[in-house]
């Protein structure tokens, strides 16, 4: 009976056990199941996570050239250092070192001063467990310090903006916060084009997320920022600013502006502003500048005064009032006026700087002597709507579209609102207001014969192939107003401009016979904000020229504001730099140098010739005035860059079979064919392997369904339309 008691009791205890084990059993496989089916996705993707690491590969930002090529803003590796409080920590404790200590060797590597680094390590803000200890150093600092060997220091690259010639072109290039992002200027207004996308790269980590060498899974390469190339010459750059702060210093003036133009094309060749700053230590300047608050003084030292300035022009614009009176016939060179002085409106005598009066001239002398008295009789027989219709004829009281931030309309009254008074001092330069670039280009429309031509100072956006060769993604093209006044009207005004700065008939008194230049002086009284009227000592010296009077490759305009050494009239002020200035201007242009650089390139649209063989390739390309690059020993051309439909210079370098894998074979650049006739546009497409097109209308392509610069797959269809 003891026996089997005994054994039902192991066997009840057998079966216990055997159902335990079997239920664990049992839960470690339903467990398993639901962590390998259910939740398997979930759990590789945390395992990834762990050893796995993302990294982000920053772009590079585009650089800023002048039109030569020369760098004028690009971006330099930098290193900034961090530091992990809560790793210092540990290290502290692990190395049995001091806070005061570390600090010392950290501000004597670093350079930064003691106290500030222990305050970086002895934060006011305990909850924030980070802190920045340097940033913008160059390597030999970083190395020095990652030599210090402290857990918790953090040295990574940074880059930074840098402009290699400081000041230089301050107001145009601008400048950009720490982000890289631009603040003002080319770095504002190209923002865009300048900024690259970031690539990234995923790699296996160990367990403390040290890279392994060769383990990266995945690499998505960035794409740098495209390059902004100017209309400015770096030389002609140069002189103005040498002239600009000559005038700022001589005349004791708060402000010299100077800009040099292409009156053909409305390309800006130099652009100043004095006082200017320094982009790499814009934070160091902006004391110098006017205003009640840190942000104002920032301010006004980034405002571009040539655009986001007006001012009331005084007599340079005698210039369109004399173009509108002749375009209109209301005058021929063979009138006289009669000045006494003044001319009487009511009870209100409206006087010429001539107190005396110039007596009787002609209509080219009324503009030589810089007479009001003329010019208000110019206005009268004008009047109000004509006068109003020419100021809107030459871009007065609009933007003119300049490609920079900030540009100002200016003000302009109304023809209801405008007196008999107010057309009086319209017709001699005063009561309106208008930017420096509104005048100068405004001047243009007289100098190139009558085209109002949208003044800018980019002229191509561009990005380099991997063999070097330079792509045209983007060519500025400025918009155009034909017909401000006849040939005939701008011819006389120029011959006009030339005796009234050589002061008479009598040519080449002021830079010589064979330096046929034609300018018209101004001298404006500044407003008094506080009492009304204008201020009895406050005025804005300048003067427009252009050269050569027959056929003006050149323009300039210079201004300066409050001269305060006595003198103020633009002919003793702005007369003298404008001289300076066109001096060594004509040694520059008078140079081999000067003119290779204004030698117009052929632009070549870059053929496909995938798919040929290296011969036909061959041909191809140098029957469009390409050179070849052979890679690779196939054949047959596989791939091939800069990809077909790329706009390059005539010359320009085309390399076959790249070993680069992520050039599509099939994909092409959509070029530009906004311009072209029907048969340039067709001939253009058959050449780059665009069959498919559909087109509408006739004459010249005004839209394209594609935008040009687009990478696009061979067989795209296009759409052109054309009008007459």
């Amino acid at each position: 009976m003891k026996n089997n008691k005994s054994s039902n009791i192991k066997r009840q205890r057998a079966l216990i056990s055997s159902l335990i084990i079997s239920s664990l059993l049992l839960f470690l496989i339903v467990r398993l199941i639901y962590v390998m089916i259910y939740k398997g996705e979930e759990y590789k993707e945390m395992a990834k996570g762990q050893w796995k690491s993302q990294v982000n590969v920053e772009a590079r930002r585009g650089d800023i050239k002048d039109r030569n090529g020369t760098i004028l803003a690009t971006s330099i590796d930098v290193y900034r250092v961090d530091l992990d409080l809560d790793a210092i920590d540990i290290h502290l404790e692990d190395e049995e070192v001091t806070i005061e200590e570390l600090a010392g060797q950290l501000s004597e590597a670093s350079g930064v001063p003691y106290d500030e680094v222990m305050k970086k390590l002895n934060p006011e803000d305990k909850e924030n467990r980070t802190s920045t200890l340097i940033t913008g150093i160059e390597k030999d600092v970083a190395d020095k310090i990652r030599e210090l060997g402290i857990y918790g220091v953090v040295i990574s690259i940074s880059p930074k903006r840098y402009y290699p010639n400081n000041n230089f072109l301050a107001h145009v290039l601008g400048s950009v916060n720490s982000d890289n992002v631009g603040l003002n200027g080319v770095e504002l207004e190209y923002d865009s084009e300048l900024t690259g996308t970031d690539g990234y790269k995923i790699a296996e980590v160990d367990g403390s997320f040290s890279e392994l060498p060769y383990q990266t899974i995945q690499y998505s390469s960035p794409i740098d920022g495209k390059d902004i190339n100017l209309t400015i010459d770096e030389n002609i750059q140069l002189i103005a600013e040498k002239v600009a702060e000559k005038g700022l210093e001589e005349h004791k003036a708060t402000g010299v502006g100077i800009i040099v133009t292409n009156p053909n094309n409305g390309e800006i060749l130099a652009m100043v502003n004095k006082p200017d700053f320094n982009p790499n230590t814009p934070y160091e300047d902006y004391e110098n500048f006017k205003g009640e608050t840190e942000s104002e003084k920032l301010e006004n030292m980034f405002r571009n005064n040539a655009i986001s300035d007006s001012f009331e022009p005084g007599s340079t614009f005698k210039n369109i009032t004399i173009a509108a009176a002749l375009e209109e016939g209301l005058v021929t060179e063979n009138d006289t006026f009669y000045c006494g002085g003044y001319l009487q409106f009511g009870s209100t005598k409206i006087k010429c700087w001539n107190l005396t009066g110039h007596g009787t001239q002609t209509l080219a002398e009324i503009l030589q002597n810089s007479c009001n008295v003329g010019f208000m009789e110019l206005g009268a027989k004008l009047g109000n709507a004509k006068m109003k219709e020419y100021i809107d004829k030459f871009g007065f009281g609009m933007a003119t579209g300049i490609d920079l931030p900030g540009e100002t309309e200016g003000i302009v009254k109304s023809v209801s609102d405008m007196s008999e008074m107010d057309l009086a001092t319209i017709a001699f330069g005063q009561t309106n207001t208008a930017s420096n670039i509104q005048i100068i280009q405004a001047f243009n429309a007289i100098a190139n014969g009558g085209k109002l031509i949208q003044p800018h100072i980019v002229r191509e956006i561009t990005h380099d192939e991997i063999n070097g060769t330079k792509v045209i993604d983007e060519e500025f093209k400025p918009a155009i107003k034909e017909n401000v006044i006849s040939e005939e009207t701008a011819n006389t005004v120029r011959l006009f401009l030339e005796r009234t700065i050589n002061q008479g008939p009598t040519l080449g008194a002021f830079m010589g016979e064979e330096r046929r230049v034609g300018g018209k002086t101004g001298t404006a009284q500044k407003p008094d904000l506080i009492n009304g009227g204008y201020s009895p000592d406050k005025y804005i010296a300048s003067i427009v020229a252009l050269y050569p009077v027959e056929k003006p490759e050149m323009t300039i305009f210079i201004k300066v504001e409050d001269p305060s050494t006595g003198i103020y009239y633009g002919g003793q002020v702005a007369t003298p730099l404008a001289k300076e200035l066109l001096s060594e201007l004509f040694v520059y242009m008078d140079s081999q140098v000067y003119k290779e650089r204004y030698t117009e390139k052929d632009k070549v649209v870059v053929p496909e010739v995938r798919g040929k063989s290296i011969k036909e390739a061959e041909a191809i390309l140098k029957e469009n005035n390409l050179k070849i690059e052979i890679e690779s020993n196939n054949s047959k051309v596989v791939n091939m860059a800069p990809y077909p439909g790329a706009l390059v210079e005539a010359g320009s370098l085309v390399s076959v079979n790249v070993e680069d894998i992520t050039k599509d074979i099939s994909k092409i650049i959509m070029p530009n064919l906004v311009g072209k006739t029907l048969e340039e546009a067709t001939q253009i497409l058959n050449k780059i392997g665009i069959k498919e097109y559909k087109i509408n209308g006739e004459g010249i392509v005004s839209s394209q369904s594609v935008i040009a610069g687009k990478l696009i797959d061979k067989k795209t269809t296009v759409k052109l339309d054309l009008k007459s």
